[in-house]
């Protein structure tokens, strides 16, 4: 019996994402800079693309420009607003970051800006006051990640964006953990750049979109809310030059329409498969949860810490078991340090070692859950 529970890792692509970009391959696969018909084709599903992307968000399709995927997204974010200035200002993120907000900041650091590094409580969570107290009048963006990927915390996205409304400062959010998991509708929500990620909802690897709040552009320096990363034939309106991956887009698009159908009836399910697993494993004493529980944590995520384990091993000795699980986030788990997350939360180097993380997705059903618990509990008995 094999059993995925690393969904917050990647998603496989769903069947139906991948019959439409075979059909788009096959048939749409003319530049879409073109001006003729074969080029048109294209343009055509982009945009519709653009729109299922956009609904997903409730966001206005203009400001949609697709990626290469999260990581690009983010840096397009951090640097390209960062790009604007002559001269070092002053940028916010929070000390849970993905590394693809933290390593930016770090480069923009060694250039000169200031980065404020908020704390987090010893659930992961960030604390609106202390953002509103590390403002600045130099301050041109904060960063916070949306849901933590590691240990599933969910931060209070709406507070921290209207501290930063309130004082004038664009707000960015990595949302590639939560996109598709919980709703976000930029419309109410005070976002002004959004990170997603098409592989982390089951559409395919190496395509994203950064939505850009197309409102922004008068609380910024310059006419253009950002300096692209990417120079080049000014593609996805100058923001992200070089032919668009047709195939890959549509993915997307498709993969946003079915997340938006299925988001609110899926989370559920998802919310009790994880209670569910939380309640099996509830007798293992040095098996110990982290981040948040319940509307503060992503339905489909369970993190833990074991007490003398290392989760480098707990994951192998699951995979011998043929159920998958990491240790960490997925760009760290390779590593054996401690996790700088479970760091920044609070716990020691040897309780961010031992760390593990369960996230599960549509294939997974109350048979996988009773099944992986009772074989977390064979394994630890056995490790005892």
């Amino acid at each position: 019996m094999q059993i995925y529970l690393d969904h917050g890792a990647t998603t496989p692509a769903h069947p139906e994402v991948i019959d439409l970009m075979a059909s788009v391959m096959r048939s749409q696969w003319g530049n879409p800079s073109s001006l003729h018909w074969w080029g048109e084709r294209s343009t055509m599903a982009i945009e519709r693309a653009r729109l299922q992307v956009a609904s997903l968000i409730n966001a206005d399709p203009e400001g949609i420009i697709f990626t290469s995927g999260g990581t690009e997204s983010d840096n397009m974010a951090i640097v390209g607003i960062a790009r604007q200035y002559c001269t070092p200002q002053h940028m916010i993120i929070s000390s849970v970051e993905h590394s693809a907000v933290s390593l930016p900041a770090h480069y923009l650091e060694r250039h000169g800006w200031e980065i404020t590094r908020l704390s987090v409580n010893r659930q992961g969570q960030v604390d609106p006051a202390e953002l509103a107290r590390s403002l600045r009048p130099n301050t041109v963006l904060v960063s916070i990640i949306t849901a933590q990927n590691e240990v599933g915390t969910i931060q209070p996205i709406e507070k921290l964006g209207q501290i930063c409304r309130h004082a004038n400062v664009l707000f960015h959010t990595d949302a590639v953990q939560a996109i598709g998991k919980i709703p976000i509708n930029v419309q109410v929500l005070p976002i002004d750049l959004l990170s997603l990620s098409a592989h982390k909802f089951y559409g395919t690897q190496g395509i994203g979109a950064l939505y850009i709040n197309p409102l922004i552009a008068p609380l910024i320096a310059n006419e253009r809310s950002l300096i692209p990363l990417i120079q080049g034939g000014g593609q996805e309106r100058g923001y992200r030059s070089g032919t668009q991956a047709v195939a890959a887009i549509a993915g997307l698009g498709l993969a946003a329409e079915l997340a938006e159908g299925e988001l609110i009836a899926e989370s559920r399910r998802l919310a009790n498969l994880r209670d569910r697993l939380y309640a099996l494993l509830a007798d293992i004493p040095e098996l110990v949860p982290t981040g948040m529980r319940g509307n503060d944590r992503l339905p489909h995520h369970l993190s833990f810490y074991h007490q003398h384990i290392d989760g480098r091993r707990l994951v192998r000795e699951m995979n011998f078991a043929g159920i998958a699980i990491s240790s960490g986030s997925a760009c760290s788990s390779g590593k054996s340090e401690p996790s700088s997350i479970l760091l920044e939360m609070g716990y020691s180097p040897i309780e961010s070692r031992n760390s593990i993380r369960l996230t599960l997705g549509k294939s997974n059903n109350e048979t996988d859950i009773d099944w992986t618990a009772m074989v977390i509990h064979q394994i630890l008995h056995r490790l005892a």
